[in-house]
This record gives structure tokens, C-alpha cells and sequence, in this order.
């Protein structure tokens, strides 16, 4: 079977990938920090870019919003185009008061209500680790470039909690009182890397806080602006 989301060839695809959920973002990302990024998809507007970043070769590429379009990728990235590594960069809202606006998070692990991983292969766990040896290039790299760096377990959920109130989702988590941050994509990522036997961990910035109503990130600046966690991104990834 071929990829029908990913259409390029194998030699277009770098074996590390960063994986913001927006593709305008690794449109900014391949413009701003890349050398001689070349598009490779558009299928479906889920751009990808490969180019280079301070000599190596690395692809950079939209998920998509949530598991479902999360899974897909990462699955056609491991599978079909043989990367052994992903960072997931993405955005998240706040579970806690001393998890401000700005700050960049690294997951140690994502857990989720949802039956992805069921539906996946029957399993039957809904807490997955990131991987520790990405995770440490991270927290070296974060220590080298003075980038403060908050960690945690994080929340997957399927709906974005900004619109709807998802409390109850937390108050159900075994692990509610650790969870540091919200997003959508973290654990469907986790659970393709299991079942390819591939590196992932997330990073991610936060963008709203209960805690700080006032401070809320805009469109553009969530395209733009997340530049720490960008960099940190790729001086890890190619370690």
C-alpha cells in the first residue's frame, strides 16, 4: 500500500521531523529557520517542507488539528517514509497557576479519555511516556540555550477546551493533580510511535490560561511568535 496523504518521494523526507499542527506554521518555520526548504506535499494543504538546519537535513509539516489527523501523519512519516524520530510542536491552554502564557513544556507523557488507542489495535491503556533519550536532548539543549523549560504530564482531549468545559475530563484522570497542560495531538502521536518502534516527545507553548484571562495569544502569534520552542525543537531533534 502507498501513503495518500503524504505524496513525494521517500528521498524528500528527512529521518527527524518537527510536526506543528498548523501547516502555515512549517511554512514559517521552512522560511524563517531553514536552508533551502523545498515544498514537498500539498495534498490536502498539509504542507510539508524539507530543507536543511545547520547542516542536517530535516522535514517540517503540518498534522493537523486532534488524534485522528495526527495519527494519520506520524503513521505515513514512520511507516511509508522510514523517519525514526518526531517532535511534535504545538500549543496548549494551562492546568495550573504557576503555567503561564509563554512558557514552553515539555510533555513526560500524555493521557487520554478517548479510545484511540483502542480503536488502534485494542489497547487498552490511555497513558503513554514520551521518549526519555529525545527527552533528555531536549532539557540539555534547553539548559545550553537558557530557554526556561516547565515539565509534566499533559492532557489529550478531543475537544477544544476553550469553547467547552471539560473539567469533568480532569477530574476523571487518574493523574489530574500532575497534569500540567492541555492539547489535542500528544497521545496519538505517542501511540504510533509504540507501535512503530520510533522516537517522539512534545513540546509545547502555552497559548490561554484560565489562570491569566487577560493573556491570550493571537492567531498570528501562534503561527509566529513560538519561536523559543521552535528553536529548541530543532537543536534537540538533530543531536
Amino acid at each position: 500500500m502507498e501513503p495518500v496523504h503524504i505524496v513525494t518521494d521517500k528521498e524528500n523526507i528527512a529521518n527527524i521531523v518537527l510536526l506543528p499542527g498548523d501547516p502555515l506554521r512549517a511554512k514559517y518555520i521552512a522560511e524563517n529557520f531553514l536552508t533551502d526548504a523545498k515544498l514537498v506535499n500539498t495534498i490536502r494543504n498539509m504542507f510539508a517542507y524539507t530543507g536543511t538546519y545547520k547542516g542536517h537535513k530535516i522535514t517540517v509539516m503540518g498534522s493537523g488539528m486532534g488524534m485522528p489527523s495526527m495519527g494519520i501523519y506520524s503513521y505515513e512519516l514512520f511507516h511509508f517514509y522510514n523517519v525514526d524520530r518526531i517532535i511534535r510542536i504545538g500549543t496548549s491552554g494551562s492546568n495550573k497557576p504557576e503555567i503561564k502564557v509563554g512558557d514552553t513544556i515539555l510533555s513526560t507523557g500524555a493521557y487520554t479519555p478517548s479510545n484511540f488507542a483502542y480503536q488502534w489495535g485494542k489497547y487498552n491503556d490511555h497513558f503513554l511516556k514520551t521518549n526519555e533519550h529525545l527527552n533528555e536532548l531536549v532539557r540539555s539543549t534547553a539548559k545550553e540555550e537558557n530557554i526556561a523549560l516547565k515539565e509534566g504530564p499533559t492532557l489529550t482531549s478531543d475537544v477544544f477546551d476553550v469553547y467547552s468545559d471539560i473539567e469533568h475530563i480532569r477530574q476523571e484522570c487518574p493523574i489530574n493533580d500532575e497534569l500540567v497542560a492541555t492539547e489535542m495531538e500528544a497521545f496519538g502521536l505517542l501511540h504510533v510511535a509504540r507501535i512503530e518502534h520510533k522516537e517522539a516527545t512534545v513540546l509545547m507553548t502555552v497559548v490561554d490560561s484560565k489562570f491569566e484571562p487577560e493573556m491570550q495569544v493571537t492567531p498570528e502569534e501562534r503561527q509566529t511568535k513560538l519561536n523559543n520552542m521552535i528553536k529548541l525543537a530543532l537543536d534537540s531533534i538533530i543531536k
